[in-house]
């Protein structure tokens, strides 16, 4: 049976949750006082390259305003929970962001300590993956699995596990990192190794392969939308290659397969060592839909086996572009 809904009326009477989805790219902080349903809600820049600080002072600001305007009715400490949910690695019980691939001047940031002393209520902080399996399982594509993998394709890659309804950690809170694993003895970079999961098929892994097939179609002479893009002298990305595919950019749509491909490869391996019910995968899958996964289909069909197979189902999350929201309520819960 799937792990029961914690009731946060139950939990936080006359209390609001704030839940925080830091990522490499953006940063939104939102409240709720039932989750999944939000009451307010500020997304701004990240900007890892400015280091913590500006981004951690934008998180205090959204928090004390977003609260501010919502506090009426509730009682005076209006905070009942907060949750912080982010790219790994990261020690989850310590509260500590250890510098994630995406989020690297991030360096051993106590993220937990610095909004329990700043707001005084208790502050959970969790995986992004892990937190995006749990949001997907209680409200989304996961509801009635006991045993689904969560896939986090964005920036990084990443998974969370369900095994028996539960949230699986690993010994050192380390389960999941997919994303480090090495495919190939050389390739695009992610996670810090050259050829890894994360290097080959993350939307960071997708500008990298996009650049060398753009850079072989030009050698050729071909003329396409993504070398068009390139000729502008900026950085090809997997929202350019989306865009393209989405107009019948033959180059994108070679693009997408061989990650699709890729990726069909990782899952394949999942499903033989986890035999899950239902993969659910977040961020690129929800906007390349089947360009992406029915090639990924059809190679965990042939590589993993039959029986396993056959009984996973591999789809785009159900809670779509919200899914960082609501996970990261979820952690502001306690998962």
């Amino acid at each position: 049976m799937p792990a029961p809904a914690i009731s946060c009326t139950n939990m936080t009477k006359k209390k609001l949750l704030v839940g925080i989805d830091i990522g490499g790219t953006k940063t939104a902080v939102l409240v709720s006082s039932a989750p999944p349903a939000v009451l307010g809600r500020i997304e701004f820049p990240t900007r890892p390259e400015n280091g913590p600080e500006p981004a951690i002072g934008l998180i205090k600001k959204a928090v004390r305003g977003l609260v501010g305007r919502r506090s009426a009715g509730y009682a005076n400490q209006a905070i009942g929970a907060i949750g912080v949910s982010c790219g790994g690695p990261l020690d989850h019980i310590r509260g500590v962001i250890q510098a994630p691939p995406n989020l690297s001047s991030w360096v051993d940031v106590p993220i937990k300590t610095i909004l329990q002393d700043e707001f005084s209520a208790e502050c959970h902080v969790e995986n992004d993956a892990n937190a995006g399996a749990v949001a997907e399982h209680r409200f989304g594509a996961g509801k009635g699995c006991r045993n689904m993998v969560f896939i986090t394709m964005g920036t990084g890659f990443g998974a969370g596990i369900i095994t028996d309804g539960h949230l699986y950690h690993g010994t050192n809170d380390m389960a999941g990192e997919i994303g480090h694993v090495r495919l190939t003895r050389s390739g695009p970079v992610g996670y810090y190794k050259a050829g890894s999961v994360e290097g080959w098929i993350s939307g960071g892994g997708i500008a990298q392969v996009a650049a060398r097939m753009v850079a072989a179609a030009e050698k050729k002479k071909e003329v396409t939308i993504l070398t068009e893009v390139a000729h502008q002298g900026l950085p090809i990305t997997a929202r350019d290659v989306a865009l393209a595919a989405q107009k019948g950019d033959a180059l994108a749509a070679r693009v997408i397969l061989s990650t699709a491909r890729r990726l069909g490869g990782v899952l394949a391996i999942l499903v033989d060592i986890l035999n899950p019910e239902r993969i659910v995968i977040g961020g690129l899958a929800m906007r390349l839909g089947d360009a992406l996964l029915a090639p990924a289909r059809e190679v965990i069909r042939r590589e993993a086996l039959a029986t396993p197979a056959a009984a996973c189902e591999v789809i785009p999350a159900a809670l779509g572009e919200s899914i960082g929201d609501v996970a990261a309520l979820c952690v502001a819960m306690g998962l």
